[in-house]
């Protein structure tokens, strides 16, 4: 079976009649695949069934601004961001030097309302964006801006973002990263990281393939946040274009409208997986309520 909305298919198949081979073909012509009744109930269920399909796993997430913990081996939790907000449409790690082929989301707990993992297709958002915004992300790229505080602060840390506390590992990362950094005075961390807004798809077609809308000030859970800061990059998270001139407002609307156009979002049943090709689709989270349990694995 296939959900369809604008230009994204899923595809929702039985685990208990299929095998690693056909999810992957699947893959191929939707990106998304909800493969529904595996039968695992923790984690370590979970990192077995998803090592069956032959791809090792990613055991850190070294560099991920995400907030997530490792819960089994290469196995983490879903986004720990509270559950009355929706996590917008995102390619994992597209801000980052390299990010996971497959991403693999697991649930051993749903919950009571929401809480979906929707998904949405690249090619297609990048297809209906207005021609002068897609003009302007093509042409002028994605600079993400990270202000890493070094214990305390908003966001997170840089010893948690990137695993350790030692700054000649932390600036060997980086450099290998291609990302501008700068150590503050106060013992934080300020990090740039300039990346295309689409890629070539190994397919052959190009996707939109960024997060930019998700680091912008429209995405803010909570708009007074801005005026706890000075200076917007002064926040956990920015984001400019990539010569550093500021994306407008409208801009970030029509990429969320896009997304929106092209979501595609099923109810979660305890034991599902859901693969995605990371390059071609988008995935986020509804806003939920009562209890919630996503893993996640990454190849």
């Amino acid at each position: 079976m296939r959900v369809l909305a604008g230009g994204t298919a899923l595809a929702v198949i039985d685990g208990t009649k299929t095998t690693a081979g056909e999810v992957e073909r699947s893959l191929g012509d939707c990106g998304a695949v909800m493969v529904r009744g595996l039968g695992f109930t923790d984690a370590e269920g979970f990192q077995k069934t998803v090592a069956g399909f032959g791809a090792p796993l990613i055991d850190s997430y070294k560099g991920g601004n995400t907030p997530r913990s490792a819960v089994g081996e290469a196995v983490y939790t879903s986004t720990e961001y509270s559950a009355e907000y929706e996590i917008t449409l995102h390619n994992e790690l597209s801000y980052a030097h390299a990010w996971p082929d497959r991403l693999y989301f697991g649930c051993l707990v749903a919950a009571a309302t929401g809480g979906a993992t929707p998904v949405c297709d690249g090619r297609a958002l990048l297809s209906e964006l207005p021609d002068d915004v897609r003009d302007r992300f093509v042409e002028r790229g994605v600079a993400y801006h990270q202000h890493l505080h070094g214990g305390y602060g908003l966001g997170k840390s840089w010893q948690s973002t990137f695993e350790t506390d030692d700054r000649d590992d932390v600036e060997e990362f980086l450099t290998r990263a291609e990302a501008e950094f700068t150590w503050t005075g106060q013992g934080g961390l300020r990090v740039i990281q300039r990346r295309p807004a689409v890629r070539p798809h190994p397919a052959g077609h190009t996707v939109w393939f960024n997060q930019a809308d998700q680091w912008h000030p429209v995405n803010l859970p909570d708009p007074e946040l801005l005026d706890m800061v000075d200076d917007p990059r002064d926040l956990p998270q920015w984001v400019s274009f990539g010569d550093g001139t500021p994306i407008d407002d409208g801009d970030v609307h029509a990429v969320l409208a896009a997304a929106r156009r092209n979501r595609v979002a099923v109810a979660w049943r305890p034991g599902d997986l859901l693969v995605v090709d990371n390059m071609a689709v988008l995935h986020g989270r509804e806003a939920y309520q009562g209890d919630r349990r996503i893993v996640v694995a990454m190849t």
